[in-house]
Parts: C-alpha cells; sequence; structure tokens
C-alpha cells in the first residue's frame, strides 16, 4: 500500500509540474489584459508610430511567448502586428475562423458599444500548427482597438 501511495503521490506531483510547465508556456488572461494596458500607455506616451514600430517587433517589449499586441483602426484595418509584420495594411474584417465566424466584425462591434471586451475563435495556433480555441482581449482607445489574444 505504501509502494502504491508513493508510486500515485509521484504520479501526480508529475503531473501538477507538466500543467505548469504548460502554462508557463503560454499568456493567461490577466497578462494579455495587462499587455493591451500597457500597449494603451505606450501609444499614449511614444505616438502610435514609434509604438506601432515597437508592437511590430517580433523580439521587443509587447512580445511575450504566445502573446502579442495587434491594432486595427475602427474600420478592421491592421496597424500592427506582433506576430507577422506583414499582415500590416490588411483589412481584417474579411478574416474567418475554421467555422467562418467573423471574430474581427465581432472585435469592433463589441469595442464601438463597450468599449473593451473577449471574442472567443478557433485560429491556428503558430507553435503547434493545430487549430486551436483563442480568446482575445481588446479595448479601443480612440479610433484604433489593440489587442491581444491567448490560446486555451
Amino acid at each position: 500500500m505504501q509502494k502504491f501511495l508513493k508510486i500515485l503521490t509521484l504520479g501526480l506531483f508529475s503531473l501538477l509540474v507538466s500543467q505548469s510547465i504548460f502554462a508557463a508556456e503560454h499568456g493567461t488572461a490577466q497578462e494579455a489584459e495587462a499587455m493591451v494596458k500597457k500597449a494603451i500607455a505606450y501609444i499614449k506616451s511614444k505616438g502610435p508610430d514609434a509604438a506601432y514600430a515597437e508592437f511590430n517587433n517580433t523580439k521587443g517589449s509587447f512580445t511575450d511567448r504566445d502573446l502579442y499586441i495587434f491594432v486595427i483602426d475602427i474600420n478592421g484595418k491592421d496597424l500592427a502586428h506582433g506576430a507577422n509584420p506583414k499582415l500590416i495594411g490588411k483589412d481584417f474584417r474579411t478574416l474567418r475562423d475554421v467555422d467562418n465566424k467573423a471574430f474581427i466584425d465581432d472585435i469592433l462591434s463589441v469595442a464601438k458599444s463597450k468599449g473593451k471586451g473577449w471574442v472567443d475563435y478557433k485560429w491556428p495556433n503558430p507553435s503547434t500548427k493545430e487549430i486551436e480555441m483563442k480568446s482575445t482581449y481588446f479595448e479601443k482607445a480612440g479610433d484604433v482597438v489593440v489587442a491581444c489574444g491567448i490560446y486555451k
């Protein structure tokens, strides 16, 4: 019995450690919200041009594990993208997830009506190359929407 309890305890410990390691590889909802708030403050202090340049820097201070900032104007045009700067200038309203959900339209609608919120959708995770549930936190700041998503 004692040997069984020791094996069970080691198994539970290993599971907890692996869950902690997994969690450390992914950003949390709280971290995404904090990054958005930090990005908005950065825009206000440095101005949009300097801020967007920093957001676009994939090795910059606004990229952390799978967290990054993206900024769209109120009409859905991408102004900054921390994971893929090639997307800058694209109309994000045309984006659909694998279920054909127009999640950018949802983000813009909530941003215009409530100022901030979360939108869930399915999106390819660049790390795993798998379609995963993603949730994006965003806040309207003037005539732009600043956002950061987490994989669930």
